[in-house]
């Protein structure tokens, strides 16, 4: 199921908040709500721990670090804050949220959003950047101030407006991955989409617990939270650096030559085409999941923004579907000549990161799935 991990957790909060509706208030504020800050204060340091210590100069990383660390301390200092001024830990929920309340809301929301702006934009993530970001956010905080009309509502819905903000990046950041990776293995844009999917629930419960006068509406928001932090904390730990692995690749390696030809169609471009052609058909380096748009450049006298027109313009796809219809094409020989062959094996010959990839590709250039075709072609 493609949208499986959204609608569970979507299903598991609203669960949660229909569970929610029978936890005693005083119940939830002694006994629950210190019990789930402290979790919350433990795993978010402890990741924040794990990921700075495996950070392996990835920003993304660092972002999401530096998120952990945040609030980490802020709800340190809420947990101090309520040993020492015994109150209701969870009160937002009780009475409408003053401006201050409304701010930190925001300016945790915001610091949610550090991981996938690294993630989606590399290296556009600066102090005076995210100034930019925060600057509506306190003029709101303002304008609330001075002018007669209540603001508070608007302010507590602005870190969605961010979040539109990077889901207009996403297609972006899947071409360029297309454009530059055979395998999109751990660096597609699923995992990104499901961060901020679940930003939106957290964002979301956070807004319904400011409306529903019961402090008990809080428990979702905790341990949500803290699903949140163990389950991203580990995505991220095993998640690529697209962006860094070109980047070293292209510091590692001599300068990129400069594009001899234009990438529109041409004579000369058809006699490239024809060279790359029996490059790919002989030396086969489609089977090796790890082949980039760079490695063209053995072949190709272009540089990485040429030879992605060049494919473009010539074959009409991405570099990821260029070198998946030779993989297809490879799939559906050596299935034939080895009828008896596994699928685990086959995809893993023909440059497959995984059956599931290759099941998926296949499905997609053909119409068919792998053992349809097959039994197609081989009805006995």
């Amino acid at each position: 199921m493609k949208h499986g991990f959204i609608y569970i957790c979507t299903a598991c909060v609203l669960l949660s908040l229909w569970l929610s509706h029978y936890i005693p208030a005083d119940v939830f504020d002694k006994i629950l709500s210190p019990l789930l800050f402290a979790c919350t204060v433990a795993v978010a340091l402890f990741s924040a721990f794990l990921v700075f210590k495996h950070a392996e100069g990835m920003r993304m990383r660092k972002a999401w670090g530096g998120a952990l660390l945040v609030w980490g301390i802020v709800d340190t200092f809420y947990i101090l804050g309520w040993a020492l001024a015994p109150s209701q830990v969870m009160d937002i929920g009780a009475q409408n949220l003053n401006t201050y309340e409304l701010l930190l809301g925001n300016l945790l929301g915001w610091v949610l959003l550090l991981y996938p702006t690294e993630a989606l934009r590399p290296g556009w993530l600066s102090f005076r950047h995210a100034m930019w970001h925060l600057l509506p956010m306190f003029a709101l905080v303002a304008l609330d101030y001075i002018i007669p009309f209540n603001l508070r509502f608007f302010i507590s819905l602005y870190p969605f407006v961010l979040i539109g903000f990077l889901i207009s990046h996403v297609r972006a950041y899947e071409a360029w991955c297309e454009e530059n990776f055979s395998t999109l293995e751990d660096i597609d844009v699923r995992w990104l989409v499901h961060y901020l999917w679940m930003v939106v629930l957290v964002g979301a419960n956070y807004i319904y617990i400011c409306v529903a006068h019961h402090p008990s509406r809080g428990f979702t928001q905790l341990w949500f939270t803290i699903a949140m932090f163990a389950y991203s904390t580990e995505q991220i730990l095993y998640r690529k650096d697209p962006w860094g692995m070109v980047r070293r690749r292209e510091k590692a390696e001599e300068p990129e030559p400069e594009a001899v030809t234009d990438p529109a169609p041409s004579p000369e471009n058809s006699e490239l085409r024809q060279k790359l052609d029996r490059w790919m058909e002989q030396e086969k380096p489609y089977v090796n999941p790890a082949f980039q748009l760079a490695d063209l450049g053995t072949v190709l006298p272009m540089n990485r923004t040429y030879l992605s027109q060049f494919i473009k313009a010539e074959y009409g796809c991405t570099f990821y579907q260029f070198v998946n219809r030779y993989r297809v094409a490879e799939a559906k020989r050596l299935k034939l000549e080895q009828p008896d062959l596994k699928m685990d094996e086959l995809a893993a010959r023909c440059g497959f990161s995984s059956r599931t990839v290759f099941s998926n590709v296949f499905t997609r250039e053909e119409g068919l799935s792998p053992r349809e075709w097959f039994k197609k072609c081989n009805p006995a």
